[in-house]
Order: structure tokens, then C-alpha cells, then sequence
């Protein structure tokens, strides 16, 4: 065992000793203590062990049965494949077969699909035999499956060392507010929420994760307000993880006087753009939020605004565990806590990751993020555009919730939008593009849209598992609106 997942283990054995009694786990309705959860993950240690199996995968929704198997897996040395509930069976079992995983633990929903890829029941657990030998590279405890925007997912297979690293740096981030309670958002199989709640177990803090359905979120887009509203005011939590929409929902909830925030110490968000409208929101809200960026590559976060270095607008200055700097295109380039290298490609991992995202530094070391390399289109006018920043804005105004916005050699850039809730009418759609392109300079602005049919989905392969638009994908389908003239209707400025 590393000296980093020694001391994370340590830490959860004296944590057992030091507070047997105060709250670790807390599920729909199980709690469990310090004591019984260190108790828990000696059990499951030695039932992994009596199974003799080398990658496992989890196919749970969250709950304390998911960390804890997580833990058991983290210290008995296997590899863990975490599934987030909202893939489709098609990725599952993709994910499944390229990983060679040998055991899976899984919610009944899963058996059929888990007996046609050959995996039989026994004693509660879905195993198999496999004969191939593994191409997982040596020490990976973390297998991430990140599709990018284009071709088939990426196995990104990462170190105990490497997530712990940024664990400790979220822990030290936030350990100035004291959050002693984080509430579980996203699903535990999402990297970075799986990171955020190893943060907590540092702290000593409670970790709350309610099923999904328990707060009210269905897939990877839906949210049933009510209910989530209903389920943070019953659990009062300190700490939380959010992506932009979701923050969204909460400042709007504030703003209407349907939620108070007041018991939130340390709000992260990433995993996508945050435009300064809606921090400014946040902020006029008294929540207190805090963005960040990161990359399955490096292991999640690797920069972070946080307490007394929080500069709204930018995603924070580079964690300590980590060293960032700009290729001469203004491509961010990241060392340190990198992957040991994607599932069954040999190829070196380079010292410094090139991240694909472009930024700029001020002159206080905070880090500003302009959008994708290889997404920036030019308008026949030679003016380059990041279609995420533009999206960003359109996205976070209350009444759009997917935005795709694209303008290759055109004189005028064109958006396909989908509302976020069925009742909104186009001219509440066309007041909020308007109001988006009051925040961007002529080169940048919406002049035509359509709306859309469907949303981007990851049944319809116009989106990724974290709900990122398939670009590529996109443009072929709607390719007729981006190269034909559309019947889009026209904006007025």
C-alpha cells in the first residue's frame, strides 16, 4: 500500500477511534458512524478477498453501500469501474468488456443485462471468468470512462496516489469554512463527486448520499425542483458539488425565496462553463460558491477558486498538488497527479497533459478558460469563436436549458436551443438570446436559432455521459441549418 492511500486508510481507522460516534454515512434512511464504517470496510476487504477478483465494477446508485465498496475496493488493491446510473446498457456493457472486469456489484435492474455479457449470480455478486490478460497499466485503483465529444470512450486509468492527491487538496481547500456535512449531488460513480466525498471522509464530516430519486434528479439532466429543494432544506448540508446547471436551479430557487442557503459553507462547480452573470447571481443569492476546473486525465480538480482567493470569472489559481502553464497557442498544459496512460493504449503519458482547453493567466496567477481548442470555429468575417462561452451564457439565464451554437465560415453565428421547460414560449426563448448577447461583442453574438425537437441525449448520441453536447455528431444531424439558409427566426437587437 502507497504512502498516500496508507494515510488515507489511517485516517479513517483513527477517525473510528477519535469520534466512533459521530455520523460517516448517511443514506435515504441508513446511518452509519465512524466505528461501524471502518468496521464495514474491514468486512468487505476480506469478501473481496475470498473472491479473488482484480477489477471490479459497481453498478449502484448512491447510497452508503457504494462508498463503502468503494473504500473496501480502494484498500484491497483492485480496480474500481464505477457506472453512473444514467449510461446507457449499450455503454455499460462497452465499459464492461474493454475494462475485463471480473466481478460486478450491482441493483437488480442490471441482471439481465449482466447475464447476456456473461456474468453469472452467485451469493449476491455477478461474476465471470476472464481469459484475457488484463491491459489495465500497473497500480490503476480508478477506471474512468470519459467520451470526449467524439469516437468510442476513453478508458482513463488513474492511480490511488493521484486521487488522493487532489482529495487532500479539496480537503485543505475547503477546511478554512469547516464544512462537516456534504450532501452527495451527483452520482458517487462520477469522478469527481467520488473525489469530493473522499474530501469529506479527511474532514471527519458526514457524507449524505441520498438515492437519486431521493432528490429528485432523473438521468443526467432532469431535476424534479421540489423534491431536491425538499431533500437540501431536511438535510442542511455544508458542502456540495454542483455542475452550472444545477446552479442555476438553486440561485433561481433563492431568488424566488424557496430555498436558504445559508447553511452552505463551500459550494464547488465545474465540469462546465459558468458565465459571470450567474456568479454574480450566486453571489447577490449568499451562496457560497466556488469555481473550479478539471480533467478525468488528471484526476478531477486542478484549479480552484476558494476562501480568500476567489476571483469570480476565473476557475481559481492551480491546486498544490498540481503545475500549470500555457502552450504558446494559449493551450493549458497541466503536470503532476496525470494518468498512468488510457485503457489498452501503450502510448507515454506526457509530463505536461495537454488539456485541450485554452486560458490565460492575470497577473495574480488566477487561471480564465476560453473554451475548447479544437471547438473554436471562425466566422467568414476571420474572427475566432469559442462556441462554449457562448453557450455558457445562453444556458444560465432561466430559460434555456441546452445550447449548440456554431458559425464556421457564416456571416452570423446560429444556435440550436432547447428551453428548459416545455411551457416556455419562443418569445421568452428570444428574450433570453437577447439578453445573452448583451455580455458578448458583435463576433460572438446569436442571430439566428432553432429550436429544438429533442435535447442532446446520450440516447440519441448527441451527448456525452456528462452531459456534453457530441459535437461532431450534432453538425451532421442538424447539418442543414449551419449550411443552408435557415427559416431560424430572426433577432431583434
Amino acid at each position: 500500500m502507497s504512502p498516500e492511500l496508507s494515510d488515507f486508510r489511517q485516517r479513517i481507522a483513527d477517525l473510528a477511534i477519535e469520534q466512533p460516534h459521530a455520523w460517516a454515512l448517511w443514506g435515504d434512511d441508513l446511518k452509519l458512524n465512524y466505528a461501524e464504517l471502518d468496521a464495514e470496510i474491514r468486512l468487505r476487504q476480506q469478501i473481496l478477498d475470498n473472491l479473488d477478483a482484480r477489477v471490479v465494477a459497481l453498478a449502484l446508485d448512491n447510497g452508503p453501500d457504494i462508498l463503502i465498496w468503494d473504500l473496501a475496493i480502494l484498500f484491497s488493491g483492485l480496480t474500481c469501474l464505477a457506472l453512473p446510473p444514467f449510461f446507457s446498457s449499450a455503454q455499460r456493457l462497452y465499459c464492461l468488456d474493454q475494462s475485463q472486469a471480473d466481478l460486478v456489484i450491482a441493483a437488480p435492474q442490471y441482471a439481465v443485462e449482466l447475464q447476456q455479457a456473461g456474468f453469472h449470480l452467485s451469493e449476491g455478486f455477478w461474476g465471470r471468468r476472464v481469459l484475457q490478460s488484463s491491459a489495465l497499466p500497473a497500480g490503476t485503483a480508478k477506471l474512468t470512462f470519459t467520451s470526449g465529444t467524439t469516437g468510442t470512450p476513453k478508458g482513463v486509468c488513474l492511480s490511488a496516489e493521484s486521487v488522493l492527491a487532489v482529495a487532500r487538496a479539496l480537503y485543505h481547500a475547503s477546511e478554512s469554512q469547516q464544512p462537516q456535512h456534504h450532501l452527495s449531488l451527483l452520482p458517487m460513480a462520477i469522478l469527481l463527486e467520488n473525489v469530493g466525498c473522499y474530501a469529506a471522509l479527511y474532514a471527519g464530516a458526514l457524507v449524505s448520499l441520498p438515492t437519486q430519486r431521493t432528490l429528485g434528479i432523473q438521468g443526467a439532466s432532469g431535476v424534479d425542483m421540489p423534491r431536491l429543494l425538499a431533500t437540501l432544506t431536511a438535510r442542511q448540508p455544508h458542502s456540495m458539488i454542483l455542475v452550472p446547471q444545477l446552479l442555476l436551479l438553486l440561485v433561481s430557487a433563492c431568488e424566488l425565496g424557496a430555498f436558504d442557503p445559508a447553511q452552505l459553507r463551500f459550494v464547488a462547480v465545474g465540469g462546465a462553463k459558468v458565465s459571470h452573470d450567474l456568479l454574480r447571481r450566486a453571489e447577490a443569492a449568499a451562496i457560497a460558491v466556488y469555481e473550479g476546473y478539471g480533467l478525468s486525465e488528471c484526476a478531477s480538480v486542478v484549479a480552484l477558486n476558494r476562501p480568500g482567493a476567489n476571483r469570480p470569472g476565473s476557475v481559481g489559481k492551480p491546486l498544490p498538488h498540481v503545475e500549470i502553464r500555457l502552450a504558446e497557442d494559449g493551450e493549458v498544459l497541466i503536470a503532476g497527479s496525470g494518468m498512468l496512460g488510457y485503457l489498452g493504449d501503450g502510448s507515454v503519458v506526457p509530463e505536461w497533459w495537454p488539456s485541450g482547453d485554452l486560458g490565460e493567466f492575470d497577473g495574480d496567477g488566477y487561471l480564465y478558460l476560453y473554451g475548447r481548442k479544437k471547438h473554436q470555429f471562425v466566422t467568414s468575417y476571420g474572427r475566432n469563436v469559442n462556441p462554449e462561452w457562448v453557450e455558457a451564457e445562453l444556458t444560465q439565464r432561466g430559460q434555456i436549458a441546452q445550447a449548440f451554437v456554431y458559425g464556421e465560415a457564416r456571416p452570423h453565428n446560429h444556435a440550436l436551443l432547447w428551453p428548459l421547460r416545455p411551457e416556455i414560449t419562443d418569445l421568452q426563448v428570444a428574450d433570453a438570446v437577447n439578453q445573452a448577447n448583451q455580455f458578448l461583442p458583435d463576433y460572438a453574438r446569436v442571430h439566428t436559432w432553432t429550436r429544438l425537437e429533442q435535447p442532446f441525449s446520450t440516447h440519441n448520441g448527441m451527448a456525452t455521459a456528462n452531459g456534453r453536447p457530441r459535437r461532431e455528431a450534432i453538425l451532421a444531424h442538424y447539418q442543414h441549418h449551419f449550411i443552408e439558409p435557415t427559416q431560424a427566426e430572426d433577432l431583434q437587437s
